[in-house]
């Protein structure tokens, strides 16, 4: 039986037990470009020490072999002490040294040590990925967060490669046997966690730069800075804005932080088949290289990739310096760099609109992630390493940066600040609960947060805030703000305290809806009234939780609603308007209103928003209400229309812009259920239709063939002429995308036995076949859903939990049609039921997918079931 997953219990008990000082890594990579080899060889020299000698612990490693093991000196039987992903050590001493080498395995998921071969030339690259317990697939470890230690990095590649790691590079000896090998030996670390070293190599393009600032006792610190991508992807990496975005970012932690960047060097990897969207390894980040822009990317993804570079450098303090003692405290690292990185594009960069696309986009995942029955405190109770690797979710990165923009609104932003710099100060490379922190805000702001962090940090679910109005001819009377706040793991009321700014927004004399008042206003409990609003004239618009100060979900009274509906488009505050499509959306998803009303909002107010982040959202909103939220009887008419206003648009739009490059995402993504606009896709493709300003580059080619692919109208040769056109790592996944989305049952066969039983494709590649073949009708894939549940069993136990987190999650039959049944009585929902209750003893992580996928699902089914009856209610 595998022991791979660790226990908070057994954790805890190591820690108990030993302090590790230093490890010294060899790592041997000189053969990784031939795809013969398998595994590398790796050799770890830990020091720790002992407090009660005599005891005996182990030592983690999942890898292909252990070759041998010396304890202080002595050799131990391997076959005596290894048993599965574990190193047995008896009779520890009060300071140990063990010796420990062994083969580890190249990897294709994004665990360990990934290899990716680039089809543009051939090339071999290498990078690791550990979060939260991967170090132990490259290197015998310690693997938990608490026992930190210096590191010394020794890497034996290619001469020919770049190579780096998290401290600097101090030597680098050519072979006089090999002249074709080189030895990197890379300085000491100072303390840091196993699960953020990291390891890169292969021959990436690189480039450098300095950053140097003065510190507050006028010392000039200097941080070398570097950046590196793919050979084949140098043509477009923007290096100057990225080494200035960098520079930004230094320059404003180092001054509000008021601790000097402590990881000496400042790297920047940008890699293929990434399963994150970044990872903050101390002077060495990665980050995927889907944010190096090949095709033409909107001004909003820019934002966005700008936001996850700030957010990692946040972790260099929060999170690396100081770290969660367990993962129960994850958030006290993911909620604030998602709470900085924010911060950090507002302040340093001349985007003005960062807090409406985390208002649009960050909290939306949050609200989505809250609603489920799997939902958590943002505190969590994370019993194992499998519980762990499923809690990087929107309760521990949204809500929880969310609550932590609630608390600065609560304490300020110097107190919170103020706080912060203490809590580095104290706790500099060591671990922290949540009452460290505490400590540290409270001390600084003078309030104390413990009820706070109850309400806020140790409750689940998500507070809905909605406004009743007394109103006597067009003057507001009593104004009560309302608060339903359950939380879903025990089915208690637990409202909690929040800071609103309540704006009143009226038409002006040019018919544009601007904010003509506003008030200020602490709520807590079921009902709390604001008096400051009585006497005011009735607005055209209420907005609760104006300015998006608190965490929580606003149903719009029915005036406002109305305003909203048939005005949308004259409300001229950017953060305002946001907030208003978030209440129209969570009203349709939530099946309070038919989502073909959302639907229509954007159809009508979506050619006028200016906010390119809010609209691809909306756009990408209305995609899913259509075909999971709106009843199959009227589907393809409400489909038809969006897509006929989606191609008007397409024409219509400024040559260039980014609304174009919306609009053309649109017209291919609702074509893949809809042939009425084939025609203008294959005329793009081939040129005979050309539309002012529009980049056909390879990213929306693809988008285009997979629409013609899903519709039976691309062939198999001309799916390969694309890809012979583009030949990168993002064509062979487009091109797995548009294969197994055509719709025969022999490709949906060949793609489900790729992706289940086939051990061939990678990370990327493997997500690529899913999303074709969940490209399909219902009845197409009908006879999958029992092939699904009897396999589950099979694929969690056999792959890695990345690979099957993916195949679980993507291969759930989500895409159902209520077809006469009750949600709760659907033939899937059934089915997943009956395997929930059959399978008791199935690992909780598992569950939890299929828990959360249920939940999904029956959303979708009770809005259709509103939309086919406007009488029912919403659970």
């Amino acid at each position: 039986m595998s022991n791979q997953n660790l226990s908070r219990d057994e954790a805890a008990a190591r820690s108990a037990l030993i302090t590790t000082h230093s490890y010294d890594v060899s790592l041997d990579v000189r053969q990784a470009a031939d795809p013969g080899v398998a595994g590398y060889t790796s050799r770890s020299v830990i020091t720790f020490s002992a407090s009660e000698p005599g005891a005996s612990t182990f030592v983690d490693f999942i890898g292909g072999s252990v070759h041998s093991v010396f304890l202080n000196g002595k050799g131990l039987a391997v076959a005596d002490v290894v048993d599965g992903s574990r190193i047995r050590l008896d009779n520890l001493q009060a300071e140990n040294q063990v010796t420990i080498t062994g083969t580890a395995l190249y990897s294709t998921s994004g665990e360990g040590m990934h290899r990716f071969v680039d089809p543009a030339d051939g090339q071999c690259y290498l990078y690791t990925q550990y979060e939260p317990a991967d170090a132990r697939r490259v290197f015998a470890n310690f693997e938990q967060p608490d026992l930190k230690a210096e590191f010394t990095f020794h890497v034996m590649a290619p001469s020919d490669w770049q190579v780096s790691s998290n401290g600097a590079e101090v030597l680098r000896t050519q072979l006089t046997s090999d002249p074709a090998t080189s030895l990197w030996d890379f300085a000491p670390t100072q303390p840091m966690s196993t699960y953020i070293t990291t390891v890169l190599a292969g021959p990436y393009f690189k480039a450098g730069d300095t950053w140097s600032g003065r510190l507050a006792d006028g010392t000039v610190l200097e941080v070398p800075l570097a950046l590196y991508c793919r050979a084949s992807m140098a043509a477009s990496f923007d290096a100057g804005a990225l080494f200035s975005l960098t520079k930004n970012g230094l320059s404003f932690f180092n001054e509000l932080f008021d601790f000097p960047y402590p990881w000496g060097k400042y790297e920047q990897a940008f890699v293929p088949e990434y399963n994150l969207g970044a990872m903050e390894n101390p002077g060495l980040v990665t980050f995927t290289e889907s944010y190096v822009f090949s095709s033409r990317a909107a001004d909003s993804q820019y934002q966005a990739r700008a936001n996850t570079l700030l957010h990692e450098m946040a972790h260099m303090w929060f999170g690396d310096l100081v770290t969660m003692k367990w993962w129960d405290d994850l958030w006290l690292k993911e909620s604030f760099a998602d709470y900085m990185g924010t911060l950090g594009v507002d302040r340093t960069t001349d985007w003005d609109t960062a807090w409406v696309n985390f208002a649009n986009n960050r909290k939306a995942w949050a609200y989505v992630q809250d609603q489920l029955p799997t939902t958590h405190p943002i505190v969590a109770d994370i019993s194992d390493l499998e519980a762990a690797k499923q809690n990087f979710d929107g309760i521990t990165y949204a809500k929880g940066a969310s609550v932590l923009k609630q608390l600065v609104a609560y304490v300020g932003f110097e107190a919170f600040i103020a706080g912060s710099r203490q809590y580095f100060k104290d706790h500099a490379y060591g671990n922290t609960t949540l009452a460290e922190l505490l400590t540290a805000l409270s001390s600084a702001s003078g309030r104390d947060l413990a009820d706070w962090a109850r309400q806020w940090l140790q409750t689940s679910g998500i507070s809905t805030l909605s406004s009743e109005i007394e109103e006597h001819d067009g003057v507001l009377g009593t104004v009560t703000v309302l608060q339903d706040a359950e939380d879903p793991t025990t089915g208690r009321q637990e409202p909690r305290p929040h800071r609103l700014r309540i704006g009143l927004y009226d038409f002006d004399d040019a018919g544009v809806l601007v904010c003509s008042d506003s008030v200020e206003t602490d709520v807590s409990g079921d009902r709390t009234d604001v008096p400051a609003l009585a006497g005011k004239p009735r607005p055209a618009l209420l907005l609760v939780n104006d300015d998006d100060l608190s965490y929580a979900k606003v149903r719009l009274d029915p005036h406002s609603e109305t305003t909203a509906r048939s005005s949308l488009d004259k409300l001229s505050d950017p953060m305002a308007r946001a907030l208003c499509w978030t209440a129209l959306w969570d009203s349709a998803r939530d099946a309070v209103t038919p989502a073909a009303l959302y639907v229509d909002a954007v159809q009508r107010f979506g050619p006028a928003e200016t906010g390119i982040g809010v609209l691809l959202n909306v756009l990408g909103n209305a995609a899913t209400a259509i075909e999971r939220y709106v009843p199959a009887a009227g589907r393809a008419a409400v489909r038809h229309g969006f897509l006929s206003l989606a191609a008007d648009e397409l024409h219509r739009a400024a040559p260039g812009s980014d609304q174009q490059l919306a609009w053309a995402r649109t017209v291919a993504a609702a074509s893949r259920f809809d042939n009425s606009r084939l025609d203008l896709l294959r005329g793009i493709l081939d040129g005979s239709t050309v539309l002012d300003g529009l980049s056909v580059d390879a990213e929306l080619r693809w988008n285009f063939w997979h629409a013609l692919a899903a519709n039976g109208e691309a062939t198999v040769a001309q799916l390969d002429g694309e890809l012979a056109r583009d030949n990168t790592a993002a064509g062979k996944s487009g091109h797995a995308t548009a294969l197994a989305a055509r719709p025969e049952e022999a490709v949906k066969e060949a793609a489900w036995q790729e992706a289940v039983h086939g051990t061939s494709l990678s990370n990327q590649l493997l997500s690529a076949t899913i999303a074709g073949f969940n490209t399909a009708a219902a009845p197409l894939l009908r006879g999958f859903t029992d092939r699904y549940f009897d396999c589950l069993v099979d694929v969690w136990g056999g792959r890695s939990i990345e690979i099957a987190s993916r195949i679980v999650r993507g291969l759930y039959p989500a895409g159902q049609d209520l077809d006469g049944s009750t949600p709760d009585t659907h033939s899937v929902i059934v089915r997943t039921d009956h395997w929930l209750a059959g399978h008791p003893e199935a690992p909780r992580a598992l569950r939890r997918i299929i828990i959360e996928q249920r939940s999904h699902l029956h959303r979708s089914l009770t809005a259709q079931a509103l939309a086919a009856n406007p009488r029912s209610t919403a659970p």
